[in-house]
């Protein structure tokens, strides 16, 4: 049978490639439809408390209170005023009309009140529910009490719900349809610049369609991490987890296609050529996504559960994100053969554009003087970077939205009339015995309006503490820490709890995980790129440029929140998360340059061994970048402050790492070191002559 004579061992391997390529995507086609229709739900976190370090003082009181049953119900407020003008006898007597009418909604057996400001302005009425109650069961009383409320109201006289049940529904209506605006919004743009990139009709279709698929099926196996791991999901982490498998998926698709494109110039075969582009690009590509991976691990030893939800599920969409990119993606590619370039199919022996490119001038240019290329670009980063001498961290309960909803709104005029934390006291957990010492010093500490007694069970007594301050403010923390310091000197087996207590331990837990965390990536990544690249001087080279991109990156989208946004503060998670998405993906855009110039350092001396490594990959990671880009910005789409301050920091971060950092000053490092860059390995030893000029 001639088919299997020595003549015809390359139709031999083209048949095998072909069926071995259509097996790789049949059983990917089962498998993402079994784990797509599985249909489990992941545990989600859906109450405040959870989103504390269980050693923390006000989980342990929210424990005990629970235990004792003082704990059982909190109040939605409704907020009724007139823009600061005095509220008419028509409008008292519509209030006492509107608590007879939301007394149906109180939880059963509990009383509503009214409460009437001092200044005659404004009034309130507390309708309690029950503190058990889920998040996604709370949306029917808030709405139906702000239904309600609205009704039939004197002219002029304006209401709004607020108190922490109102701010869990307002801030859960954020993530309404999250996914789906996330998913269009990142497909449209990876779309956009796919075709921008390949300029083909069709080609864009083939990574999109594998790493869309990859993003669902990640949905689905974190769904089934958070059955056997300690975490679990919030619409925070989900949404992150998305934006990372679209990122860093279309990412190594990227690099693996280019250097596809670059094989098929060379060889005839086009599985040949898949073969030997996945035996170049699979290790930058395993080498980056495990540095990624490795650096949300790190996130699993933080306190804040949040943290640690964005770490583990991170951690699995990448792995998913890898496996569809080097195993799926491959055979689907060689699928359809050449044609899939259309019109600017890659032929065999055509010269490779890289070589005489834009990027082959940028690196002869950036190459010739190093010493200055390098100064300026360093100077560029500290200008950059100044304005964090004045960042500011730690938003309030009412600064945590773009937009202002109800909650926000309400609990503003709730500010202006009456005790700030009216809506959400504070309470003191205490032996009965020590009570009337405790609440006498509580309310000599500054910052208390009042003390009330909050009910006693079995040998513990409940104080509820009204603040002056607004709820999450730097002064409601310093009332809480002064309330701790009074009640530990009378009883120091007593607890302080309640929203503002629970927002300092989360704001602490937040400083203790960025000391333990941030040092543990460094060392992560550190150690993946001495074992990637065997030189102590890349490695550290490459970590500092990373560090100071974040820096830069930081100090100039502090400048634009301040100047541009109007915000107020950085939010408590973003330095630590914004720092662990740019320097593990963007050591990324270093790992692929460097270890293509470690290729080229075997043949040529450094200079022209970095020279030519961003010659080739320069188009790739700059695309590969402005994409990252635009798709940590598509965070920004949701109306939560936190999420669009990670976009623009990450997505800035990303643009001046591929522009700049990547692309202009390492390669000019490189070349000012020479072949000390890759100092103890024995390239350092070479004997090719490093090229100066």
């Amino acid at each position: 049978m001639e088919i299997f004579t020595e003549r015809n061992k390359p139709a031999r391997r083209a048949l095998l490639g072909r069926w071995v390529s259509r097996v790789v995507v049949l059983v990917a086609i089962v498998f993402s439809g079994m784990m797509l229709g599985s249909g489990i739900e992941p545990e989600q976190i859906d109450n405040g408390t959870a989103n504390l370090p269980t050693d923390a003082e006000s989980a342990q009181a929210a424990r005990l209170q629970e235990s004792l049953g003082t704990a059982e119900f909190t109040p939605a407020i409704v907020v009724f005023d007139r823009s600061g003008e005095m509220l008419t006898a028509e409008d008292r007597r519509a209030v006492a009309t509107k608590v007879e009418e939301l007394t149906s909604l109180a939880a059963p057996g509990q009383q509503v009140f009214p409460v009437f400001a001092e200044d005659g302005a404004a009034a309130f009425i507390g309708v309690p529910l029950a503190t058990d109650t889920p998040e996604e069961e709370l949306e029917e009383p808030i709405t139906a009490i702000r239904d309600l409320s609205a009704q039939d109201l004197p002219d002029g006289l304006e209401v709004s719900t607020t108190g922490g049940p109102a701010f869990v529904v307002d801030l859960s209506k954020v993530f309404d349809g999250a996914d789906v605006r996330l998913l269009i919004t990142t497909a449209g743009v990876v779309a956009l610049l796919l075709l921008i990139t390949y300029r083909s009709p069709w080609l864009w279709l083939v990574p999109l369609s594998v790493v869309g698929v990859a993003d669902q099926v990640a949905a689905a196996m974190v769904a089934v991490g958070t059955k056997v791991l300690p975490f679990a999901t919030d619409g925070a982490s989900v949404g992150i987890t998305s934006v990372l498998v679209f990122g860093a998926g279309t990412n190594y698709a990227l690099l693996l296609i280019a250097r596809y494109r670059e094989e098929l110039r060379q060889v005839e075969n086009r599985y040949a050529a898949m073969r030997i582009a996945l035996s170049q690009a699979a290790p930058a590509i395993l080498a980056s996504s495990g540095t990624v991976v490795l650096a949300l691990l790190c996130l699993g030893f933080a306190d804040n559960p949040t943290s640690r939800n964005i770490g583990f599920g991170g951690a699995i969409g990448i792995v998913v994100a890898v496996v569809y990119a080097l195993v799926v993606l491959p055979a689907a590619m060689t699928l359809f053969g050449r044609r899939l370039f259309w019109p600017f199919v890659p032929q065999v022996g055509q010269p490779e554009p890289t070589e005489t490119g834009v990027w082959s001038k940028v690196a002869a240019t950036v190459t010739r003087r190093p010493v200055l290329v390098s100064v300026v670009g360093l100077l560029a980063l500290v200008v950059l970077a100044l304005p964090l001498t004045g960042v500011r961290t730690g938003l309030s309960q009412t600064e945590q939205f773009r937009a202002t909803p109800e909650s926000v709104t309400g609990q503003e005029v709730l500010a202006e009339h009456f005790p700030a934390g009216s809506s959400q006291p504070t309470s003191v957990l205490t032996s009965s015995a020590d009570a009337d010492d405790v609440r006498r010093v509580v309310a000599d500490v500054d910052g208390v309006q009042q003390v009330d007694d909050g009910g006693s069970e079995g040998g513990t007594s409940v104080l509820t503490v009204v603040l002056t301050a607004d709820p999450a403010s730097d002064a409601a923390f310093a009332t809480v820490e002064g309330i701790r310091e009074a009640v530990q000197g009378v009883d120091p087996d007593a607890l302080v709890g309640g929203p503002d207590a629970e927002s300092l331990d989360a704001r602490d837990a937040a400083s203790r995980d960025q000391a333990l965390i941030i040092p543990m990536i460094l060392v992560v990544v550190l150690l993946v790129l001495l074992a990637l690249l065997r030189s102590i001087v890349a490695a550290v080279l490459l970590v500092a440029t990373v560090v100071a991109t974040f820096a830069a990156s930081l100090g100039a989208s502090w400048w634009a929140f301040t100047h541009w946004f109007d915000f107020p503060a950085l939010d408590l998670s973003v330095p630590l998360l914004s720092f662990l998405f740019l320097v593990a993906l963007g050591v990324d855009y270093n790992i692929f340059l460097t270890t293509r110039a470690k290729e080229e350092a075997e043949e040529h001396d450094t200079t022209r061994a970095i020279s030519i490594a961003l010659a080739v990959t320069g188009g790739v990671i700059t695309s590969a970048g402005i994409l990252l880009a635009a798709v940590f910005t598509v965070l920004g789409v949701l109306p939560l402050i936190t999420l669009t301050q990670i976009g623009v920091i990450v997505g800035f971060g990303v643009l001046l790492d591929t522009l700049l950092v990547r692309s202009v000053l390492v390669p000019a490092l490189v070349a000012l070191l020479g072949r000390r860059f890759w100092w103890p390995g024995h390239l350092s030893r070479s004997d090719h002559p490093v090229t100066r000029s």
